[in-house]
C-alpha cells in the first residue's frame, strides 16, 4: 500500500503565500509521478500540477501558472507545492496523488493513489 498525506494547507489573505508538503510512504514503487489536485465546494476536481520522477518534465494549469512551482526531493518522499501571490480562487482543498510511472500527466484519473487532502481559504 502506499500512503500519501498531505500539510501545510490553512487561512491566508489574497496575496499572501503557503507551502503544501506530501509525505510518501509505503510500496511505491521505483519510480513515480507526483500531481497536485484540488477540488473546491460544488466543483469538480481539478488538475493543478504534477512532476515527473526525475523532476525534469513539470505542468501546471493556466490558472496556476507563474504563481505556483512543484518540487520533490526523492531522498526524502516528499513533494511540495509553493503558492505565491494566492488569490481567493485559490480556495480548495488540495490533494496530492501519485501515478506509478516515471512519466507525469494532467489527468486524475492516471494518478494511482491519493492523499486525504488539505485545505486551503484565500480571504479577501
Amino acid at each position: 500500500q502506499v500512503q500519501l498525506v498531505e500539510s501545510g494547507g490553512g487561512l491566508v489573505q489574497a496575496g499572501g503565500s503557503l507551502r503544501l508538503s506530501c509525505a510518501v510512504s509505503g510500496r511505491t514503487g521505483s519510480r513515480y509521478a507526483m500531481g497536485w489536485f484540488r477540488q473546491a465546494p460544488g466543483k469538480e476536481r481539478e488538475f493543478v500540477a504534477a512532476i515527473s520522477w526525475s523532476g525534469g518534465s513539470t505542468y501546471y494549469a493556466d490558472s496556476v501558472k507563474g504563481r505556483f512551482t512543484i518540487s520533490r526531493d526523492n531522498a526524502k518522499n516528499m513533494v511540495y507545492l509553493q503558492m505565491n501571490s494566492l488569490k481567493p480562487g485559490d480556495t480548495a482543498v488540495y490533494y496530492c496523488s501519485l501515478r506509478r510511472s516515471a512519466f507525469a500527466t494532467t489527468a486524475g484519473y492516471e494518478y494511482d493513489y491519493w492523499g486525504q487532502g488539505t485545505q486551503v481559504t484565500v480571504s479577501t
